[in-house]
Protein backbone atom coordinates (compact mmCIF):
# COMPACT_ATOMS: atom_id res chain seq x y z
CA UNK A 1 0.00 0.00 0.00
CA UNK A 2 1.82 3.28 -1.07
CA UNK A 3 1.56 6.32 1.63
CA UNK A 4 -0.94 8.50 -0.91
CA UNK A 5 -3.47 5.61 -0.40
CA UNK A 6 -3.02 5.66 3.66
CA UNK A 7 -3.27 8.98 3.49
CA UNK A 8 -6.55 8.95 1.62
CA UNK A 9 -8.20 5.91 3.88
CA UNK A 10 -7.33 8.26 6.79
CA UNK A 11 -8.76 11.57 5.36
CA UNK A 12 -11.99 9.40 5.20
CA UNK A 13 -12.23 8.19 8.18
CA UNK A 14 -11.69 11.33 9.83
CA UNK A 15 -14.90 12.92 9.19
CA UNK A 16 -16.55 10.32 10.35
CA UNK A 17 -14.97 10.29 13.89
CA UNK A 18 -15.17 13.82 14.00
CA UNK A 19 -18.91 13.34 13.15
CA UNK A 20 -19.61 11.08 15.42
CA UNK A 21 -17.68 12.37 18.63
CA UNK A 22 -20.06 15.70 17.95
CA UNK A 23 -22.97 13.57 18.23
CA UNK A 24 -21.34 11.68 21.38
CA UNK A 25 -20.77 15.44 22.50
CA UNK A 26 -24.50 16.54 21.80
CA UNK A 27 -26.36 14.00 23.49
CA UNK A 28 -23.96 14.21 26.90
CA UNK A 29 -24.96 17.59 26.81
CA UNK A 30 -28.70 16.99 26.26
CA UNK A 31 -28.76 14.59 28.81
CA UNK A 32 -27.37 17.22 31.48
CA UNK A 33 -29.73 19.51 30.39
CA UNK A 34 -32.34 17.43 30.94
CA UNK A 35 -31.29 16.33 34.74
CA UNK A 36 -30.37 19.64 35.35
CA UNK A 37 -33.79 20.58 34.17
CA UNK A 38 -35.50 17.93 35.76
CA UNK A 39 -34.15 19.10 39.20
CA UNK A 40 -34.14 22.98 39.83
CA UNK A 41 -36.80 23.78 36.55
CA UNK A 42 -39.40 24.18 38.63
CA UNK A 43 -37.72 26.34 41.32
CA UNK A 44 -35.99 28.53 38.73
CA UNK A 45 -39.22 28.95 36.92
CA UNK A 46 -41.35 29.87 40.01
CA UNK A 47 -38.40 32.71 40.87
CA UNK A 48 -38.98 34.02 37.25
CA UNK A 49 -42.98 33.84 37.39
CA UNK A 50 -43.18 35.38 40.58
CA UNK A 51 -41.35 38.86 38.37
CA UNK A 52 -43.40 38.81 35.76
CA UNK A 53 -46.46 41.67 35.31
CA UNK A 54 -49.54 39.27 33.64
CA UNK A 55 -52.28 40.95 31.58
CA UNK A 56 -55.56 38.49 30.56
CA UNK A 57 -57.48 39.42 28.18
CA UNK A 58 -60.47 37.49 26.96
CA UNK A 59 -61.30 35.10 29.80
CA UNK A 60 -64.70 35.02 29.41
CA UNK A 61 -64.05 32.83 26.31
CA UNK A 62 -62.97 29.72 29.02
CA UNK A 63 -66.18 30.49 30.93
CA UNK A 64 -68.29 30.30 28.11
CA UNK A 65 -66.19 26.76 26.89
CA UNK A 66 -66.90 25.35 29.97
CA UNK A 67 -70.37 26.27 30.73
CA UNK A 68 -71.51 24.74 27.76
CA UNK A 69 -70.76 21.16 28.13
CA UNK A 70 -68.59 20.86 31.00
CA UNK A 71 -65.19 20.27 29.74
CA UNK A 72 -63.51 21.99 27.07
CA UNK A 73 -60.02 22.01 24.79
CA UNK A 74 -57.25 24.68 25.11
CA UNK A 75 -55.47 24.93 22.39
CA UNK A 76 -51.76 26.29 22.48
CA UNK A 77 -48.87 26.34 20.58
CA UNK A 78 -46.21 23.95 21.78
CA UNK A 79 -43.38 26.56 22.19
CA UNK A 80 -45.37 28.62 24.54
CA UNK A 81 -46.45 26.11 26.97
CA UNK A 82 -44.09 27.31 29.84
CA UNK A 83 -45.61 30.82 29.92
CA UNK A 84 -48.58 30.07 31.49
CA UNK A 85 -48.01 26.85 33.59
CA UNK A 86 -46.91 29.21 37.28
CA UNK A 87 -50.29 31.55 36.60
CA UNK A 88 -52.62 28.48 36.05
CA UNK A 89 -51.02 26.17 38.51
CA UNK A 90 -52.97 23.54 40.38
CA UNK A 91 -56.56 24.16 39.01
CA UNK A 92 -56.67 20.21 37.85
CA UNK A 93 -56.06 20.91 34.38
CA UNK A 94 -54.87 18.20 32.24
CA UNK A 95 -52.30 18.19 29.36
CA UNK A 96 -51.42 15.70 26.52
CA UNK A 97 -47.82 14.79 26.43
CA UNK A 98 -46.16 12.96 24.22
CA UNK A 99 -44.84 9.31 24.31
CA UNK A 100 -40.68 10.94 24.72
CA UNK A 101 -37.77 12.12 26.41
CA UNK A 102 -38.85 15.03 26.42
CA UNK A 103 -42.80 14.17 27.32
CA UNK A 104 -40.64 12.58 30.68
CA UNK A 105 -39.21 16.07 31.55
CA UNK A 106 -42.75 17.92 30.61
CA UNK A 107 -44.85 15.91 32.41
CA UNK A 108 -41.99 16.63 35.72
CA UNK A 109 -42.15 19.80 35.18
CA UNK A 110 -46.28 19.64 34.97
CA UNK A 111 -46.97 17.76 37.96
CA UNK A 112 -44.64 20.19 39.79
CA UNK A 113 -47.27 22.95 38.74
CA UNK A 114 -50.40 20.57 40.08
CA UNK A 115 -51.57 19.62 35.92
CA UNK A 116 -52.14 16.32 35.43
CA UNK A 117 -50.68 14.55 33.00
CA UNK A 118 -52.26 12.53 29.85
CA UNK A 119 -49.22 10.57 28.23
CA UNK A 120 -50.07 9.69 24.58
CA UNK A 121 -49.63 10.57 20.94
CA UNK A 122 -50.28 9.95 17.22
CA UNK A 123 -47.46 7.32 17.63
CA UNK A 124 -47.48 6.00 20.75
CA UNK A 125 -50.26 5.45 23.38
CA UNK A 126 -52.62 7.08 21.41
CA UNK A 127 -55.83 5.10 21.84
CA UNK A 128 -55.00 4.76 25.64
CA UNK A 129 -54.74 8.59 25.98
CA UNK A 130 -58.00 9.08 24.15
CA UNK A 131 -59.85 7.15 26.46
CA UNK A 132 -58.76 8.94 29.09
CA UNK A 133 -59.25 12.13 27.41
CA UNK A 134 -62.84 11.41 27.12
CA UNK A 135 -63.00 10.34 30.32
CA UNK A 136 -62.08 13.51 32.03
CA UNK A 137 -64.35 15.89 29.65
CA UNK A 138 -66.92 13.55 31.00
CA UNK A 139 -66.21 14.95 34.50
CA UNK A 140 -66.03 18.51 32.79
CA UNK A 141 -62.66 19.33 33.34
CA UNK A 142 -60.37 20.92 30.98
CA UNK A 143 -57.63 19.67 28.82
CA UNK A 144 -54.75 21.87 27.29
CA UNK A 145 -53.40 20.45 23.70
CA UNK A 146 -50.83 21.25 21.73
CA UNK A 147 -51.83 20.59 18.04
CA UNK A 148 -48.18 21.26 16.73
CA UNK A 149 -46.44 18.96 19.19
CA UNK A 150 -44.61 17.12 19.78
CA UNK A 151 -41.78 17.54 16.30
CA UNK A 152 -43.55 20.27 14.43
CA UNK A 153 -43.31 21.93 11.86
CA UNK A 154 -43.84 25.41 13.92
CA UNK A 155 -47.20 26.46 13.73
CA UNK A 156 -48.54 22.92 12.21
CA UNK A 157 -51.94 21.49 13.05
CA UNK A 158 -52.49 18.22 13.95
CA UNK A 159 -56.31 17.10 12.52
CA UNK A 160 -56.97 15.35 15.70
CA UNK A 161 -58.10 18.29 17.54
CA UNK A 162 -61.14 18.75 15.18
CA UNK A 163 -62.02 15.05 15.35
CA UNK A 164 -62.07 14.98 18.90
CA UNK A 165 -64.22 18.27 19.18
CA UNK A 166 -66.60 16.55 16.71
CA UNK A 167 -66.31 13.32 18.72
CA UNK A 168 -67.36 14.90 21.94
CA UNK A 169 -69.10 18.32 21.32
CA UNK A 170 -66.90 19.66 23.17
CA UNK A 171 -65.61 23.41 21.80
CA UNK A 172 -61.48 24.14 21.59
CA UNK A 173 -60.44 27.24 23.07
CA UNK A 174 -57.76 29.47 20.82
CA UNK A 175 -54.72 30.47 23.19
CA UNK A 176 -51.96 33.06 22.59
CA UNK A 177 -49.28 33.37 25.41
CA UNK A 178 -46.63 35.65 24.68
CA UNK A 179 -44.40 37.98 26.11
CA UNK A 180 -42.16 41.51 25.41
CA UNK A 181 -38.84 39.87 26.08
CA UNK A 182 -37.90 36.13 26.46
CA UNK A 183 -34.95 33.54 25.78
CA UNK A 184 -36.16 31.07 23.15
CA UNK A 185 -34.54 28.01 22.04
CA UNK A 186 -33.01 27.06 18.97
CA UNK A 187 -35.16 24.18 18.95
CA UNK A 188 -38.06 23.80 16.18
CA UNK A 189 -41.24 25.10 18.20
CA UNK A 190 -38.37 28.52 19.69
CA UNK A 191 -39.32 27.56 22.89
CA UNK A 192 -40.58 30.61 25.15
CA UNK A 193 -39.06 31.28 28.27
CA UNK A 194 -40.18 35.40 29.45
CA UNK A 195 -37.11 36.95 31.41
CA UNK A 196 -37.38 38.37 34.67
CA UNK A 197 -39.31 41.33 34.90
CA UNK A 198 -41.27 40.32 31.40
CA UNK A 199 -45.05 41.98 30.33
CA UNK A 200 -46.82 38.84 29.86
CA UNK A 201 -50.00 38.71 27.87
CA UNK A 202 -52.68 35.60 28.05
CA UNK A 203 -55.18 36.20 25.25
CA UNK A 204 -58.13 33.99 24.33
CA UNK A 205 -60.25 33.69 21.32
CA UNK A 206 -63.89 32.65 20.87
CA UNK A 207 -63.92 28.25 20.82
CA UNK A 208 -64.15 26.76 17.83
CA UNK A 209 -66.66 23.91 17.82
CA UNK A 210 -66.87 21.47 15.40
CA UNK A 211 -70.56 19.82 14.78
CA UNK A 212 -71.43 16.03 15.02
CA UNK A 213 -71.95 15.50 11.50
CA UNK A 214 -69.02 17.65 10.61
CA UNK A 215 -67.73 15.23 7.27
CA UNK A 216 -63.48 15.51 6.59
CA UNK A 217 -63.82 18.74 4.72
CA UNK A 218 -66.15 20.50 7.66
CA UNK A 219 -63.57 19.63 10.30
CA UNK A 220 -60.03 20.13 7.91
CA UNK A 221 -62.44 23.97 7.55
CA UNK A 222 -62.35 23.99 11.67
CA UNK A 223 -58.77 22.89 11.61
CA UNK A 224 -58.02 25.94 9.87
CA UNK A 225 -60.26 28.14 11.59
CA UNK A 226 -58.86 27.13 15.19
CA UNK A 227 -55.12 27.69 13.35
CA UNK A 228 -55.85 31.51 12.23
CA UNK A 229 -57.42 32.37 15.61
CA UNK A 230 -54.07 31.21 17.50
CA UNK A 231 -52.34 33.22 15.01
CA UNK A 232 -54.90 36.24 15.75
CA UNK A 233 -54.57 35.45 19.25
CA UNK A 234 -50.95 35.80 19.74
CA UNK A 235 -50.71 38.87 16.94
CA UNK A 236 -53.15 40.85 19.46
CA UNK A 237 -51.59 39.94 22.46
CA UNK A 238 -47.93 41.12 20.83
CA UNK A 239 -49.67 44.20 19.72
CA UNK A 240 -51.26 44.82 23.22
CA UNK A 241 -47.30 44.48 24.12
CA UNK A 242 -46.16 47.34 21.51
CA UNK A 243 -43.65 44.51 19.99
CA UNK A 244 -43.49 42.88 16.90
CA UNK A 245 -44.85 39.30 16.35
CA UNK A 246 -41.98 36.82 16.90
CA UNK A 247 -42.32 34.10 13.86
Amino acid sequence: MSPSTTRHDAGDRSPDRSSATRKRFRIARRSLAKVTLRRVGPTILKLLASTWKIEIVGEEHLAAARGENGGHFMSLWHGRMIIGLPHYAHRDWQVLVSQSDDGDISEHLLESFGYRVIRGSSNRGGARALRTMLEALQRGEVLIITPDGPRGPRHSMNPGLAWMARATGHGIVPCGYVCDRAWRAGSWDAFTIPKPGARVVFWYEAPVHVERDADEAAQARATETLKQRMLHAEQNAFERLGREVDW
